[in-house]
């Protein structure tokens, strides 16, 4: 069959999750049938290349994906011009159109592709307006109108078909969760350099790296030599750094940025004690299944827009906290010195890719 994946950003030019997703997937999927994945064109030469068997389509050259510290615009409106014409002749058997940045599911409907489903990896609703002020207001239009947009809708987890639900979408909407390659990380050795604490992700005002340093301050007191890597990049580095030096935390924090190898972000995450993830919006979360299957707990917190508290069994792989300073400091504390991730592993290992890619042919190849 010829399947295709369209989004904007593509693996492994940036490493987020939804391209993870996607290329973990497509992988996997490209040993039995024809894949193609259609997103910004992040490298040189030629428009389409074709990659462990998958065939990547470029359409907008792209030079940052943020403006202000936020996504921007632009580049999903264009991409999703591009698509009108990258894809017109193109036919598929099934098409996996991620829900954001929405405009690309637009532009599918107006080439009245078939088999399009549209997957959901969160759904923002009256978040638009915390975000973006009155123009938040498009915001939920736009994404409101993917849901009568297509007959095919998937979630990546239980809330997200919940907010579906909930905004009135009433087809049925299975579930096919993120996952993990648990046999490479567990093949994976420790690096040599230790760690009490541990963040990996996306240097963004989200992912409250701010909080984690002001616990971070508040554990020194117990902990004077308390050392925490944070492995990532974005917008918020430079304002992170100046804040780590602020707070008195330069020998205790090491800024590691961006790694291009994954074996050396899950060795560091092997050498480290207890994985924090302070993220307020997160539609699923893998990078706490593979701390958990690293053998960390993990530390999140309570948040309505953070999907990733829903994975953890609180003392068996982690524990979920207030957005606060001192409670996250105090579930630090507590997974450092107790043990609440007996479970870890054992709970990321039902997250393996290949379960998950099974699971994803029966609901779109069916």
């Amino acid at each position: 069959m010829r399947i295709a994946f369209v989004y904007d950003v593509i693996y492994p030019w940036v490493k987020g999750g939804v391209e993870k997703r996607i290329h973990e997937l497509a992988v996997r999927l490209a040993r039995r049938h024809e894949v193609h994945v259609y997103g910004y064109k992040l490298w040189d030469g030629p428009e389409v290349i074709e990659r462990e068997g998958i065939f990547y389509h470029g359409t907008v050259k792209l030079k940052s994906l943020y403006a202000g510290g936020r996504r921007s615009i632009l580049p999903p409106l264009l991409h999703s011009l591009k698509l009108l014409r990258a894809m017109k002749r193109e036919r598929f058997d099934v098409i996996d159109c991620q829900a954001a940045p929405y405009f690309p599911a637009y532009s599918l409907k107006i080439l009245n592709k078939e088999n399009v489903f549209i997957t959901w990896h969160e759904f923002w609703g009256d978040y638009w307006e915390e975000y973006l002020g009155f123009l938040g207001n498009f915001g939920k239009i736009i994404e409101k109108g993917l849901i009568a947009l297509a007959d095919k809708h998937v979630a990546v987890s239980v809330k997200t078909k919940l907010d579906l639900y909930k905004a009135g979408l009433r087809s049925d909407v299975p579930v096919v969760p993120n996952g993990i390659d648990y046999e490479r990380i567990k093949s994976i050795k420790p690096a040599e350099e230790k760690s009490d604490v541990i963040f990996v992700g996306r240097l963004i005002k989200e992912k409250n790296v701010d909080l984690l340093l002001h616990s971070m301050k508040i554990l020194k007191t117990e902990i004077p030599d308390l050392k925490i890597i944070i492995i990532g990049d974005g917008p918020e580095r430079a304002r992170l750094e100046m804040l780590s030096k602020s707070l008195g935390l330069s020998g205790n924090v090491r800024f590691l940025g961006f790694l291009e190898r994954y074996e050396d972000v899950i060795a560091h995450m092997k050498a480290s004690k207890v994985f924090a993830f302070p993220s307020t919006r997160e539609g699923f979360g893998i990078v706490v299944l593979e701390a958990n299957a690293s053998g960390l707990p993990v530390i999140t917190v309570d948040h309505r827009m953070n999907a990733s508290k829903y994975l953890i069994v609180p003392g068996k792989n982690g524990l979920v906290v207030n957005l606060d300073p001192w409670d996250f400091a105090k579930g630090i504390l507590r997974a450092l010195w107790g043990n609440v991730g007996s479970a870890s592993k054992k709970i990321a290992a039902k997250y393996s890719w290949d379960r998950i890619v099974r699971l994803w042919e029966a609901v779109f190849l069916s």
